[in-house]
């Protein structure tokens, strides 16, 4: 799954939270076993931080959680 395929925004946070609290942890617990600052995990997610990094740790999060670009445009549809 390519980085640029996943549209940042509140659905997309909303999708992970869900996604990783259905595997057994949260955004936050996550973030701590990681080694990251869960404020930018949120800000990767929602589309503030859209540098190289930011878009890393969204892919990151997005396979992690296990949402795909394709349950993102479905939902749309």
């Amino acid at each position: 799954m390519n980085s640029n395929d996943l549209k940042a925004g509140p659905e997309l946070y909303q999708k992970v939270r869900g996604g990783l609290v259905a595997r057994g942890t949260t955004l936050s617990a996550w973030c701590r076993e990681y080694g990251y600052n869960p404020t930018n995990a949120r800000s990767a997610l929602v589309g503030g931080w859209n540098g190289p990094k930011g878009k890393a740790l969204r892919q990151r999060l997005a396979e992690e959680a296990g949402v795909s670009s394709q349950s993102d445009t479905a939902s749309l549809a």
